[in-house]
């Protein structure tokens, strides 16, 4: 490395975000950027560490270790350091599609299994990889890449969230013709319209697609697969098909008054924002309003944390974030030990947003829902909680069991939950009469994505379950290159 005892010589340092004051006013990111010479600083604390387990990109048991992409990130640190970010950009291109996505949205498993965070700070790698992906299109360094040749063959690509535009770039830059499907009016699926604006700025988004249309991905938006063109037909007009659906079906609040007025998935909470966001700067009053009201969402998630960003950006009278889960510690346990990915309290942008707001974290752990409670009009009026321990209860299932004493009754005009979800939407296995495997997900291994239907794979969340982005990219990039061994074998 250019600075062997840079973890040594410096701390770890990040940018300093927007201020809450300013940014809870608009939909702009809140992250920033460092300078190049103080960019560089972090970029000298990567050690020379001999075996770098931020690039490895393994799972063991049910915790992951590394950059799934297994990005090359010792080598565009020493990069940027010394101060070369075109090739530091190149040498990050090799390995991951979207460095703007992750760069932004990823939780950084790199940085947990980071060797200098084994004993003190990790590197600030998201960081450094959201910079050099920046400074890339700002440079004009980005450029359409013009397939050489072309196979002649076709695949349908179904969804162009992150693993289906991964996906489709791939085979694309493989030779293939790739028509992406996508059921919204926009491109993008979970990038678009499942993360908010000021996380992902959806310009970001629409510059990556309007790059791969220049390559030669044809992207029809507004057609549902398995409603507005049959699964089976796609089938049949395709060489090849590449099923990228997500997991679309959100797990549901089992409570009474649960369907009451007033309460409503946290995905269609965040996507009518987003669309009524980008159609008219929200004038259109199309989307689900927080404004003056007591909202109480339902997960301690990421999606929940959106969901407190964005009712905070509505202006809600308060805010209040139910986990049933106990909460984290501060450092890792020892039956969590490095480079595991660290299983610590995290207080985002959401949190802190509602710190200043309202002076307390929004969060209660250990607390969940048991009834909701609605006025004459059939609206959400009140909701009921309790704590929970969890333990065996009599019949010996291991679970929540509720703290008798700790029932509390809240004020609340809007239920937003963010419980996560349970597998993908039924309607395309069904009418391919495709196995599911006892998830509800496409049954297809990681090997080869195949599903049970010849010329038919699977990638993304659909396969695996609800996971990250960049997890999502791996599975597209992987579900391409099972594309191209089986059409050339067919060649």
């Amino acid at each position: 490395m250019g600075k062997p005892t840079g973890f040594l010589d410096y701390k770890r340092n990040l940018p300093t975000d927007r201020p809450e004051e300013e940014r809870i006013k608009d939909w702009k990111e809140f992250h920033t950027h460092y300078d190049l010479k103080s960019l560089q600083l972090q970029g000298a604390r990567c050690m020379d560490c001999g075996v770098p387990f931020c690039h490895a990109g393994m799972v063991v048991g049910r915790t992951s270790i590394g950059c799934p992409l297994n990005n090359l990130i010792p080598e565009w640190n020493d990069l940027v350091y010394n101060g070369n970010m075109e090739e530091a950009y190149k040498r990050l291109s090799l390995t991951s599609n979207f460095p703007e996505f992750t760069g932004r949205v990823c939780p950084a498993l790199c940085e947990g299994s980071c060797t200098a965070g084994m004993n003190g700070d990790p590197v600030t790698v998201r960081n450094i990889e959201c910079h050099i992906i920046d400074t890339a299109w700002e440079n004009g360094w980005v450029k359409p890449r013009i397939p050489a040749v072309s196979t002649g063959k076709t695949v349908a690509v179904v969804g162009s969230g992150p693993s289906g535009l991964a996906c489709a770039d791939s085979l694309n830059q493989l030779g293939y013709k790739v028509t992406v499907f996508e059921k919204s009016d926009r491109p993008g699926g979970l990038l678009m319209y499942g993360i908010p604006n000021m996380k992902l700025d959806k310009s970001v988004v629409e510059r990556r697609v309007k790059l791969m249309e220049e390559e030669g991905v044809v992207f029809k938006c507004g057609v549902e697969i398995g409603k507005d063109y049959k699964a089976d037909k796609l089938d049949d007009d395709f060489d090849a098909v590449v099923l990228c659906c997500g997991a679309g079906n959100p797990r549901p609040l089992t409570v009474p008054g649960a369907n009451l007025n007033g309460v409503y998935y946290a995905v269609d909470f965040l996507a009518a924002n987003t669309k009524s966001l980008l159609d008219s700067n929200l004038e259109d009053g199309e989307y689900i309003s927080a404004k003056g009201k007591n909202v109480i969402i339902v997960g301690g998630g990421d999606t929940g944390t959106d969901c407190v960003g964005t009712s905070i950006r509505h202006g809600c009278k308060s805010v209040t974030q139910l986990e049933i889960m106990a909460e984290a510690s501060e450092c890792r346990m020892p039956n969590n030990p490095w480079p595991e990915w660290p299983r610590v309290k995290k207080t985002d942008y959401g949190q802190e947003e509602a710190i200043y707001l309202y002076g307390k974290d929004p969060r209660e752990y250990l607390t969940t829902i048991t009834k909701i409670e609605g006025d004459e009009y059939g609206n959400v009026k009140k909701v009921h909680t309790v704590q929970v321990e969890w333990g065996k209860n009599k019949q010996g299932v291991f679970g929540p069991n509720p703290i008798k004493g700790t029932e509390k009754v809240r004020e609340c005009d809007l239920v937003l939950v963010a419980m996560g979800f349970l597998g993908p939407v039924q309607t395309i296995p069904t009418q391919l009469n495709m196995e599911t495997d006892a998830r509800s997900n496409f049954k297809a291994a990681e090997s080869d994505h195949k599903t049970s239907i010849r010329g038919v794979f699977a990638a993304g969340d659909c396969r695996r379950g609800q996971s990250l982005v960049v997890w999502a990219i791996r599975e597209g990039k992987q579900a391409a290159e099972a594309v191209d061994r089986y059409l050339k074998k067919k060649m």
